[in-house]
């Protein structure tokens, strides 16, 4: 009996030791899958809990919209997609004490948030840090922006003081009673703060459950869903007098504004009807040099009936100059440029002034003596895709009404992507992005594209030198908005009396390529992640083209120095009839933009631009042979033949033979620019370039540095390009060596078949000549 026993307990022993292995493996592999569960399960919740109920989030915007896609809204750099992540960041930093060492002056108030901090220790003037200062502290105070601005919309007031009950419903967890939107209000929930932020964002009601929860929808709820007010017997978490629903139960409020619609385009007169043509009138914003592009666009644009503005960017001397020769050469006198004290200013990307450049012009065209019925702003880059006769037979059918084109999106994402809930002050020509905001409560908010096409009685209306309550109060929103006029137009046209006119197109075509255009390129010039257009080449006609049925009048963005192609097809598209006069023009293929012009005080030229040029112009001089006493550099000019640059082009003057009776000689000189690199055998034919050079465009993949100068305190850039049957994947190597034959930094590339064109930023310190 022992024995049998013992031999039991040992056949036991042996299994416990023979399974151990696969038990403990079984065990772990259980608390794995609970631990998972766990935590799918909390994020489902979680996620439900923070989510958009609209489905608007998710849908793609066609490329061809103006209306902000995924890829153009304005995301900032403290944003992640990991919105835990973000606010454990945020917590982290969000409190900065400022050193009042930096400022000549005493702060009105004392503000420790890191945007304005960052601001004004970066500021370099203390005029501008004042401001900036000053700015935060109203901001701070409460005064610096209106609490509540009525809206003006006969059909779309909103409410007075209460939103109007209408009673408590019934909800479900999986089909919401109001499934557009959705809010938690932790500490301030109530009726009117629930109604307001959906009226905010277009929803015609409103509804506030288990106290801090707040939805908005579209839809009026059943009346089959209606329950005893009784059962909605939760307090508001921002005001106990008032019930905010309970478990599954609502409290539905109207918001007082009628579902939104945006009106048809008339496309077709009726019978019988007699349509007097439309006189327009052409805001052109013009930066940079491209003088020749923009008569161009003046040139195809041009009519007696119509009215052109120019303002040229403050900061740009040679386009100023150049636009003055378009103007004086104008012999019906409707070509007009902006002039004078306060009526230019530098455009910079973002900018709070471009609404105010818009404005000011538009005071300007409103009192000039030609007449005109539609405002619309184009820039250097844009081009028309359809003649002048369709442009007008069309706006003719349109009288009165405005064109702008709307995000399509939920309201609340365009304004967090768009920075909208955020304070900008303007100075040095920067945007200091400065803190948060709550933007004011009873309008409708609406943006997208800040290419519009305005009707004379809504621009007098909106630039009036003595606007109403609506207009003052959205001027003090948008006076410190980044971006402003890609919402204020928009806003004032649902909240006004013109809430009827809105047509939801702003006549262009653009470019969208957004994992090319969205590299924050702008960050030089605003605490924000921009996006940007690309520019048309001749590959996307196909895209211009298919837009011949549709009410797009315009594309952009065109550059000649990029492709000017695309543009010869468009108007032998547009204007079959002056092919043949086209093509036989002198300088046809070719194009001219200028780099540098003598009589230029701004903006300053690059040094080593100057110096290489300088040299080149001495050089020429000694080559020809010329005793020649002082050099002066008039201009360079980049040169472009069949769509390729060809080289630069140098002016120069000096005084020749003795130095009583000598005489100036002016010499051009055509310099072509060497692309040098060697290469083993092994690499013969797979390297399709190699450049370096500064001023990289990630967007459109070339150097806007076109004489490809280099002085000591340049970032210069390796460009890459190899060919497509080259061996991938493979591991290279870069070496930047400096002007010492040193080694100061190693970029690596991986070569892969989709990656065989790229770029490679060398980190050579601040000084070339001193590492």
């Amino acid at each position: 009996m022992v024995l049998t026993k013992t031999h039991s307990i040992s056949r036991s022993s042996s299994c416990l030791r023979k399974y151990r292995i696969l038990f403990v493996f079984g065990i772990t592999v259980l608390c794995v899958q609970i631990y998972l569960a766990h935590t799918f399960f909390g994020l489902e919740i979680r996620n439900r809990k923070s989510s958009r109920l609209s489905s608007g989030d998710e849908l793609s915007q066609p490329e061809e919209d103006e209306g902000l896609s995924k890829g153009q809204l304005k995301l900032p750099p403290d944003k992640t997609s990991n919105s835990k992540i973000s606010q454990t960041n945020r917590n982290r930093t969000t409190r900065l004490k400022l050193d009042h060492k930096l400022l000549n002056f005493t702060p009105p108030c004392e503000f420790t948030g890191r945007d304005a901090v960052s601001a004004v220790t970066r500021a370099q003037s203390q005029v501008c840090k004042q401001y900036i200062v000053n700015v935060t502290c109203l901001n701070q105070q409460g005064l610096l922006y209106p609490e509540r601005i009525q809206s003006l919309c006969p059909h779309s007031p909103g409410f007075i003081d209460k939103p109007v009950s209408l009673g408590c419903f019934k909800d479900d967890k999986t089909l919401r009673i109001l499934s557009g939107y959705y809010h938690v209000f932790k500490g301030n929930n109530s009726p009117e703060r629930c109604a307001f932020l959906c009226m905010q964002s277009g929803y015609l009601y409103a509804g506030t459950e288990y106290s801090v929860e707040c939805f908005c929808g579209m839809e009026k709820p059943s009346q089959l869903k209606r329950l005893p007010d009784s059962s909605c017997n939760m307090k508001c978490s921002g005001n106990p007098k008032y019930s905010c629903g309970g478990y599954l139960t609502i409290n539905v409020f109207w918001t007082g504004i009628q579902k939104f619609k945006a009106q048809e385009a008339r496309n077709a007169s009726t019978d019988g009807e007699n349509v007097k043509p439309v006189q327009i009138a052409y805001l052109l914003t013009v930066n940079g040099r491209a003088s020749r592009q923009v008569k161009r666009l003046i040139n195809i644009l041009y009519h007696p009936s119509h009215f052109f503005y120019i303002h040229v960017d403050a900061r740009q001397d040679y386009l100023y100059r150049e636009m003055l020769e378009v103007e004086k050469s104008c012999k019906t006198s409707n070509i007009k440029v902006a002039r004078g004290e306060n009526l230019r200013h530098a455009s910079i990307w973002g900018g709070a002034s471009l609404l105010t450049t818009f404005l000011r012009s538009a005071q300007q065209m409103i009192a000039h003596s030609h007449h005109w019925d539609f405002l619309v702003n184009l820039s250097e880059s844009d081009y028309p895709i359809k003649s002048n006769a369709q442009l007008t037979q069309f706006l003719s059918l349109n009288r009165g009404m405005n064109f702008v084109k709307s995000h399509g999106r939920e309201v609340q994402r365009f304004i967090t992507k768009q920075g909208l809930d955020k304070t900008f002050v303007e100075c040095e020509t920067r945007m200091w992005r400065t803190g948060d905001r709550k933007l004011p409560d009873g309008i409708q908010v609406d943006g997208g594209s800040d290419w519009v096409a305005l009707s004379r009685e809504f621009v007098e209306y909106v630039a009036n030198s003595q606007p109403d309550a609506l207009v003052t109060n959205l001027l003090k929103v948008f006076k410190y908005t980044l971006l402003p006029a890609e919402s204020f137009f928009h806003t004032v046209l649902r909240n006004s009396r013109f809430c009827n006119t809105y047509i939801d197109n702003n006549l262009h075509v653009t470019n969208w390529k957004r994992k090319l255009g969205c590299k924050c390129q702008y960050k030089a010039v605003v605490d924000w992640c921009g996006c940007s257009p690309n520019d048309f080449k001749l590959e996307d006609f196909s895209r211009i083209r298919n837009t011949v049925d549709r009410n797009l009048f315009f594309a952009r963005k065109f550059e000649p120095i990029i492709d000017q192609r695309i543009i010869d097809r468009v108007e032998e598209w547009l204007y079959p009839e002056k092919l043949n006069k086209t093509v036989i023009a002198a300088g046809y293929d070719a194009y001219w933009q200028s780099l540098y012009h003598n009589a230029d005080l701004s903006p300053l030229t690059d040094d080593a631009q100057l110096t290489v040029s300088n040299s080149i112009a001495r050089s020429t001089f000694r080559k020809l042979n010329m005793d020649f006493k002082r050099v002066h550099l008039l201009e360079t000019t980049a040169y472009f033949r069949q769509n390729q640059f060809v080289g630069i082009l140098i002016l120069a003057e000096a005084v020749t033979g003795e130095e009583t009776v000598g005489y100036t000689e002016r010499v051009e000189s055509l310099v072509y620019l060497k692309h040098n690199f060697s290469t083993s055998r092994e690499w013969l034919g797979k390297i399709q370039s190699l450049s370096v050079s500064t001023d990289y465009d990630q967007k459109e993949k070339t150097f806007r540095n076109l004489m490809g100068s280099i002085g000591p305190y340049s970032s210069p850039v390796l460009s890459y390009e190899f060919d497509t049957g080259i061996t991938t994947p493979q591991n290279l190597s870069v070496l930047w060596v400096d002007p010492y034959d040193r080694l100061v930094d190693v970029n690596y590339i991986l070569l892969e078949e989709m990656a065989l064109l790229g770029f490679r930023r060398g980190m050579l310190g601040h000084n070339l000549m001193n590492i």
